[in-house]
């Protein structure tokens, strides 16, 4: 039982990064100069997305708070200041990407405060996986960093990279879903934003190096995890192969299978702990009849019923969008 929701976990988590990432990359594209028509292009190609994309964000929160509830006290109290700012830049470019579509006179204001929502919730996401990443605090299984023990120029780092990459498969997915200038636009920011990345993970690998950083010692005794940045140096190749190529359908999947493998190799980096490297998971789990308990309701209807609604909505927004209309 603590198997299977460790593997939801997981998937929730990967879902999260994929479906919601490429949507907040498109808002934060949104804050360059654009012209008012390519803006609404852009937004209309997330439109039918967003909303439910951030969904699976509840569904992690929800099975961290059930199923490890050691792993979710321990994480909120670490980072009460960077999940707050990250819910708000969530709740602020729900609000104004409604908004914008019924403003006039105030549209501008809008434009600003959803991609600046978008950029915070991005960079708050990437700060708390690199305090992670580097090892909070901890005292006896609890956190003992303070309010700001998060804050590092790691954490800082890990937050600009997972902005970069937010913004790349924001791209792509502009570039699979749309024609015209915005795709020829977005195809073009492709390669500085892949280059932004790449320059990201030699800062975040040297960074690692000269601090000594314990994840290290997971790569030499696990080799196997270097599968993962082969897998990920593969799927740049065919990456740069389909701009060259000028193919809208493959670069979206590529970034997404380096998302899944940069997400491979950390969660198994991780392994056997939830919180590096201060409480596994048979600490963390909830007593097995809590488990079992949330089995017949989140495990086997909320979970593939979620699953299925997201399936069905890329299934009946396929193919590229052609409106540009002043509506989404």
């Amino acid at each position: 039982m603590i198997t299977f929701w460790v593997a939801l976990l997981a998937i929730s988590i990967l879902i999260y990064l994929l479906l919601d990432g490429f949507d907040l990359g498109v808002g934060m594209l949104s804050l360059l100069p654009n012209s008012e028509p390519r803006r609404w292009a852009m937004l209309g190609a997330i439109a039918p997305f967003w909303d439910g994309n951030e969904t699976w964000l509840v569904v992690t929160g929800v099975i961290l708070w059930g199923a490890f509830p050691i792993v979710y006290a321990t994480v909120l109290s670490a980072f009460y200041i960077p999940v707050i700012f990250m819910l708000l830049g969530l709740i602020l470019r729900g609000v104004a990407f409604e908004f914008r579509s019924r403003s006039r006179r105030s549209r501008g204001i809008w434009t600003i405060a959803f991609g600046g929502g978008s950029l915070v919730a991005s960079f708050m996401q990437g700060v708390m996986v690199g305090s992670l990443v580097q090892g909070l605090p901890m005292t006896n299984g609890e956190y003992a960093g303070g309010m700001f023990g998060w804050f590092s120029a790691f954490s800082v780092l890990c937050g600009v990279g997972l902005c970069l990459g937010y913004a790349l498969l924001g791209a792509c997915w502009l570039v699979r879903k749309r024609a015209g200038a915005v795709r020829d636009v977005a195809r073009r920011q492709i390669p500085v934003l892949a280059v932004g990345v790449l320059l990201f993970l030699v800062a975040v690998f040297s960074f690692a190096l000269l601090d000594h950083l314990p994840i290290l010692h997971r790569w030499i005794d696990r080799p196997y995890l270097f599968v993962f940045p082969g897998i990920a140096a593969a799927a740049a190749c065919v990456l740069a192969s389909s701009i060259l190529r000028h193919d809208d359908y493959w670069p979206f999947h590529m970034v997404s299978l380096i998302f899944a493998a940069a997400f491979g190799t950390l969660a198994l980096s991780f392994w056997p702990y939830m919180v590096p490297f201060a409480i596994t998971i048979d600490q963390a789990a909830a007593p097995h009849s809590s488990l079992a308990f949330m089995f017949w309701g989140e495990g086997l209807f909320v979970f593939p019923l979620l699953l299925l609604y997201s399936a069905a909505g890329f299934r009946v927004f396929k193919g590229k969008f052609s409106s540009a209309s002043e509506h989404y």
